[in-house]
């Protein structure tokens, strides 16, 4: 009897670490489809909010035109800011990694800074995903309310 109730545990075990394997395997796949590199080509939002995303102290606009490089086998990557006019040049190191598939979490890494240290980030909605395009969403606080930020990427190099 004993046997018969280790076997069902293991047997239950074992269904459970598979369906969770295939899980895995399936957002690891989406993650793939990130790999590149990707430029914003626009920032949607409600123009009459003065929007400063990921504490860049820049406008949201200044994203417009950056380069980001997503690396997904280790989770690594940078965004790039040309800077210019009212925009800052910024270079950045993120570390980031996309839960259940929608939902796109970074962390900004600080020169010498380790990333399991860093313990703030940004969780963004992967609301659109084709092979050259996504779109991410993010409600950001401003004068007491959530403004909704659409920020559009298209591929410029690998796969």
């Amino acid at each position: 009897m004993k046997n018969l109730l280790l076997a069902g545990i293991i047997g239950a075990a074992m269904t459970v670490s598979c369906s969770t394997a295939k899980t895995a395997q399936a957002n690891k796949a989406e993650f793939l489809q990130l790999k590149g590199d990707w430029e914003i080509t626009s920032v949607d939002y409600d123009s009459n909010y003065k929007v400063k995303p990921f504490d860049e102290n820049a406008d949201a606009q200044c994203f417009v035109g950056s380069h980001w490089r997503l690396i997904p086998n280790n989770w690594t990557g940078s965004y790039t800011i040309n800077g210019g006019g009212d925009c800052p040049s910024v270079i950045q190191p993120i570390k980031f990694e996309v839960v259940n598939g929608t939902e796109f979490k970074f962390k900004k890494l600080m020169e010498g800074s380790k990333a399991k240290a860093v313990t703030s980030g940004y969780s963004l909605n992967l609301v659109s995903q084709t092979n050259d395009n996504f779109s991410l969403e993010q409600n950001i606080p401003s004068n007491g309310e959530n403004v909704r930020v659409v920020y559009n990427f298209s591929r410029t190099g690998i796969k």
